[in-house]
């Protein structure tokens, strides 16, 4: 069990790596979290006044397999059950000390587990958990609407509570969100059945077609009062092909028309302004396909600025860690 601290939680961090790469086709994220921490995440957090605790990499090793039937249509389902399992713990562990976890992927697959122990432990403090999901997909599929049955996909249906996969968790508590707290936003690549169910369950899509339409920053103000009026509290899961391909090509799953580097910062930025934030996942970072690093660095930057970094004095990865600092 992580010890308690009694340092007021939002001036501390506490990372955990979740180097998986098996819930999607383009394997290679698994290398995500050594290039986020090369890319210089930990120093600039540490730079902007945080006190930070890396708790390393999880590994599944050790964590026993489970005997349920796995679904048809649910590719690697028992790896990554214990790897769910296992976040899903953790995650929770380091919640529960008051720090503000960051999840390092890995394939969005991670956050069926990292969800799930914010949601348990928010529930345990009786407040209520929205999650902002910034990706191209919306991952709301399940084993009976897939088309490519990659689980990475399955992820926000499964916080939501959707059936197909009920056996994930074993005996590790489940703690399912709300449709109606879950907000999609930069969407723009959705399957038809997958559509359907996002209907009938009147889940909230911010697509590119009305980021272009409204703007950023009406639709994150919009966003931001409703969890704000249900005194809730925010879990975001960044995705980081929520950017556009010319900006992050470092992602397996590119679709064009994505977030520019504007748009994404100024997300970023509201949300620290909010002080809602308590929780986030960075996913889908794949070193294999980057070009040098740079999904990486941007990647950093961007959370650089859910954590308060300005641009009057904005340092970039490469000269937060310069000698001296």
């Amino acid at each position: 069990m992580i010890e308690m601290s009694r340092k007021d939680q939002t001036h501390r961090i506490g990372v955990l790596g979740a180097p998986i790469d098996i819930g999607a086709s383009q394997r290679g994220t698994l290398m995500g979290p050594a290039a986020l921490r090369t890319a210089g995440l930990l120093t600039l957090l540490e730079s902007l006044g945080f006190e930070v605790r890396d708790h390393g990499d999880l590994s599944v090793g050790a964590v026993p397999e489970l005997a349920d039937a796995p679904p048809t249509k649910a590719n690697n389902y028992r790896e990554i059950q214990r790897w769910t399992r296992a976040l899903s713990k953790h995650g929770y562990d380091v919640a529960r000390t008051g720090a503000i976890p960051i999840f390092l992927g890995g394939d969005h697959s991670l956050s069926m587990g990292s969800v799930n122990a914010m949601a348990r432990h928010w529930r345990d403090v009786g407040r209520e958990l929205f999650v902002l999901w910034l990706d191209a997909h919306a991952d709301y599929n399940t084993p009976a609407t897939t088309l490519s049955a990659n689980m990475h996909g399955m992820a926000a249906a499964f916080l939501c509570g959707e059936d197909g996969l009920d056996g994930l968790l074993g005996d590790e508590p489940r703690a399912p969100i709300d449709p109606g707290r879950l907000e999609l936003f930069g969407t723009r690549s959705i399957d038809r059945l997958e559509r359907d169910l996002l209907r009938e369950r009147h889940v909230s899509i911010a697509d590119m077609r009305e980021i272009d339409e409204f703007g950023v920053g009406v639709l994150m103000h919009r966003f931001i009062e409703k969890v704000r009026a249900r005194d809730g509290v925010l879990h975001v899961s960044f995705d980081v092909d929520f950017l556009d391909p010319e900006l992050a090509p470092g992602v397996g799953t590119t679709v064009p028309g994505g977030a520019t580097y504007r748009e994404a910062h100024l997300v970023m930025e509201m949300l620290h302004d909010s002080r809602l934030v308590r929780s986030l996942d960075i996913v889908e970072l794949n070193p294999f396909l980057d070009e040098r690093g740079r999904t990486a660095r941007v990647a950093v930057e961007l959370v650089g600025s859910l954590f308060g970094q300005n641009i009057i004095d904005r340092r970039t990865p490469s000269n937060a860690i310069a000698p001296g600092d």
